[in-house]
Parts: structure tokens; sequence; C-alpha cells
């Protein structure tokens, strides 16, 4: 708190220093603008949805080493060491899976980061734009967010452009609706006019528009599964050694043994 405290106290005394230029400040609500998108809430839903999908998943196999460890824990006494290690060593398998699951995830470039980034920064991306193209029409110097981690100890309800946001929004939306009937209906009627040429040319231009989305997409998904690809291949790697270790203390334990009963036949 008091560091919210000093830094809005900063900001006073920084604006209060170039008063005399007259600096305009507005603020928004950006949480809840936001709350008011029914894009960007359906895109919380699904990304709230498969949280807990990939959640249950890691909650799952955790339980299944903690079952593993118990029940190595109980047979310890029954085991020889080479079993002892090769069951641990089996665990550490399955830990470095869990391990590298809960990254992949949930990650600083795992799914759940991709996953915003396809539903969600699109939305933000239009909001901040309608604040910006606000802002310099009504020739705002600064706008703050309201709800941020600033403290705002007052604020006057004429400089709030949450809802001229909001209604920007709305109305590019609809705008972008009806360009699109008006689309729609432009190329029935060259249709029903047989102007197959400008037809032809809507048909393109709308093609070429689909063709990008899904080129953009396709790029995406093949990153996803490209970083998937270089994970798994560390795992199998990380396997690999491991096996390569555990071959190498069987055949030590073995040479040991064969050493051991050819002494005795010396002996």
């Amino acid at each position: 708190m008091t560091k919210k405290i000093l830094l809005f106290a900063f900001l006073i005394l920084g604006f209060s220093s170039i008063a005399q230029k007259a600096q305009k400040i507005g603020f928004v609500d950006l949480e809840y603008i936001l709350e008011n998108i029914p894009e960007y809430m359906e895109a919380q839903t699904k990304i709230n949805a498969k949280a807990i999908t990939w959640q249950n998943d890691i909650e799952q196999q955790q339980k299944e080493v903690e079952t593993l460890k118990a029940a190595l824990n109980n047979e310890k006494a029954l085991l020889t060491k080479a079993l002892i290690e090769e069951k641990e060593e089996d665990i550490q398998i399955k830990e470095l899976d869990l391990k590298n699951l809960q990254i992949a995830r949930f990650g600083t470039n795992g799914d759940l980061f991709f996953l915003r980034q396809q539903l969600v920064k699109p939305v933000q991306d239009i909001v901040y734009n309608a604040i910006q193209d606000i802002a310099s029409k009504r020739r705002f110097d600064f706008v703050m967010d309201k709800s941020s981690s600033l403290l705002m100890l007052y604020t006057n309800k004429e400089f709030d452009i949450s809802e001229l946001v909001l209604n920007s929004i709305t109305r590019s939306k609809k705008a972008d609706a009806l360009k699109e009937k008006q689309k729609e209906t432009d190329v029935e009627s060259n249709l029903e006019n047989e102007d197959t040429i400008n037809a032809q040319n809507n048909n393109e231009a709308l093609q070429e528009k689909i063709d990008d989305r899904e080129s953009k997409k396709e790029a995406l998904k093949k990153k996803i599964e490209d970083q998937k690809a270089e994970k798994l291949k560390k795992r199998e790697e990380q396997k690999k050694a491991i096996e390569e270790k555990r071959q190498q203390r069987i055949k030590q334990i073995e040479a040991a043994k064969k050493a051991q009963e050819e002494k005795k036949e010396n002996n």
C-alpha cells in the first residue's frame, strides 16, 4: 500500500510540475470494459475450462507417482538392492514426465500461453486501439487504468472514457457486420445479374482473407507442435540416458557377482 501511495504521489508531483501546459488526463476501467465484451468472456470461459482439464491430468499423474512411491516404501524390505534402484529410476522417469507436462501446459511458453495469445490478445488489441483512438480525438495526454494496481484516490466521472471505449467497439463491430452483410449482398446481386467478373473478384478477396487467416492458424499450430516435438525429444533423450545408466549398473552388479563366484570356485 505504501508503494502505491508513493507512486501516486510521484505522479501527482509530475503532473503538477507541468500543469502550466494544461495536461489532460483520462482514465478507463479495463476490467469493466473486458467483462462487457462477449468475445472476451467466451475466450476466458474456454481458457478456464481447458486449464482445469490440464490441471486434472497433472494431478492424476501426481497421484500415480505418489502411489508408486508408497508401494516401493512398503516393499523395500522384500526387494534386492538392484530391484529397488530399478523402481526408483522408474519413479524418476515418471516425475520427469510430470515436470515436463507441467511446463508444457503452464510454462512461460506453454499451451496456456499460446491459447491466451490465440483467444484473448485479439480482443485486448481491439480495446487498446479504441482507447488510443478516443484519447487522440479528445486530446488526452494520459489515460490510466482504474482497475490496475495504481492507487487512484479520486476520479472525476467526466474523464472516465470506459463507456466511450465500449461504445466505440460496439459501433466498430456493427460496422464490420454491416460491411460483411453488404459484401454478401453484393455477391448475391452480382450472381443474380450474372456479373461474373465482379463476383470472382469479391470471392477471391474473401478467399484471400480466409486463406491468410488459415495460414496464420496453421503457423501457430505448427509452432506449438514443433515446441512439443522438441520437448518430447529432450524427454526421450533423458529417458535413454537413465536407461543406459541403469543397464550399466546392472552389468556392474552381474560382473561383481560373477567375479565373486569365480573367486569362490578358485578357493
